[in-house]
């Protein structure tokens, strides 16, 4: 079970660092009025102070941060004391989140410091894409527990069903996240909008029905 603080553990800490440093040196040239939040689109939606605007920069780093050191405590907390089985897939979740997040950090204050206001169709799609193709990678190896994974009541109650489930959302969510990937880059940004809505209700829904199918198959 990996607990110990490791080299790649401080590689991380320093990406996640990085925007904040950025932030820092960027913070006298950021205008008075910025963005604050984001539409599916990458367009914004909403706008406040520069005061506003480090807090948000701040959220999103503390989410990462908070979800790395959240996973190195799951089999302390966890009821069934199954999260042991599995904490070197969350680590490996939680680096790929911290990644994930300081890029998108990094990538909006770049865009409010240089007045381009909306995040680049080709970084938010082909991003999200590689980050749940990475996920669908990682499907077959989480075993059941109440915190990473298609945490249905039918994948909860038998292991079985947890099993085939996540063996599905691998197959689905790997290609699916490429595909996304490929798309989001190549199409329009108002084809890839589409494209990625409905990607995710599939990848969400297909191993969500799925769950509820197989469990109603076992024997009684």
């Amino acid at each position: 079970m990996p607990t110990k603080f490791t080299w790649v553990d401080g590689a991380f800490l320093v990406i996640w660092a990085l925007p904040l440093v950025y932030l820092i040196g960027v913070y006298p040239s950021l205008g008075p009025t910025l963005p604050i939040h984001f539409d599916m689109a990458g367009k914004p939606n909403g706008y406040g102070s520069r005061g506003a605007f480090v807090g948000v920069v701040l959220m999103i780093s503390g989410i990462g941060l908070g979800t790395a050191l959240l996973v190195r405590f799951l089999p302390r907390i966890d009821p069934k004391n199954k999260a042991r089985y599995s904490q070197a897939i969350f680590i490996r979740i939680s680096y790929a989140l911290v990644l994930f997040l300081s890029l998108l950090s990094a990538v909006i204050i770049y865009a409010s410091v240089n007045g381009h206001f909306t995040l680049p169709q080709k970084f938010l799609y082909p991003l999200l894409g590689l980050f749940f193709a990475y996920l669908g990678n990682l499907f077959n190896n989480v075993k059941p527990n109440y915190f990473v994974g298609i945490r249905t009541p039918w994948t909860l109650e038998n292991e079985v069903v947890w099993r085939k489930t996540h063996q599905l959302a691998a197959r689905i969510w790997l290609p699916g996240g490429i595909l996304l990937a490929l798309l989001g880059w190549i199409l329009p940004q108002a084809a890839a909008h589409i494209v990625f809505i409905a990607a995710i209700l599939v990848m969400a829904i297909v191993p969500v029905a799925y769950s509820y199918i197989l469990f109603r198959q076992l024997p009684k």
